[in-house]
């Protein structure tokens, strides 16, 4: 055990908190917390998690969340270089040369193709729209137009 579980556990015990009241206080089990005092950081949730874990422990226990962070941090990156991590970039690299490069273009076609569709449903919606618009002001028009025609007597040219 490292330098960073030490004093985490001697400030702990120096304020007489139990890991219990702890996991009371962050809904945090208590095997997460008892793998932070062992720095035992690969037992623990990935990423923020780890983080909010080491953030909740330390407000439980009364001490600066910012400076127990950025011990934790550099811990955890310390031990990754060490060979905990190694195993775990070298699957995600594993992964990333597995997987086809197709199947991506493919979901990105799918999805170009979705948004091409709306566009062109869309458009269409509008120019409808338009168009039924003006052929009923025209079509209201029009009987205006051969009711004012009919209403007007015709004159008798002939004279």
């Amino acid at each position: 055990m490292g330098q960073f579980g030490e004093e985490l556990r001697r400030e702990r015990e120096s304020r007489g908190v139990t890991l219990e009241t702890i996991s009371e206080k962050t809904k945090v089990i208590v095997r997460y917390l008892t793998a932070l005092e062992n720095e035992d950081f690969a037992a623990l949730p990935g990423g923020i998690l780890s983080k909010g874990i080491v953030r909740g422990y330390v407000r439980a226990v009364g001490l600066d969340e910012a400076t127990w962070v950025e011990k934790f941090i550099f811990e955890n990156q310390k031990s990754a270089s060490a060979g905990n991590g190694a195993e775990w970039a070298e699957f995600v690299q594993n992964v990333s040369r597995s997987r086809p490069a197709a199947e991506g273009n493919r979901e990105a076609k799918m999805r170009w193709a979705g948004v091409a569709v709306l566009l062109l449903v869309g458009f269409g919606w509008a120019v409808w729209h338009y168009v039924s618009g003006h052929v009923m002001a025209d079509e209201a028009q029009h009987p205006a137009i051969t009711a004012t025609a009919s209403a007007t007597p015709a004159r008798d040219l002939s004279h």
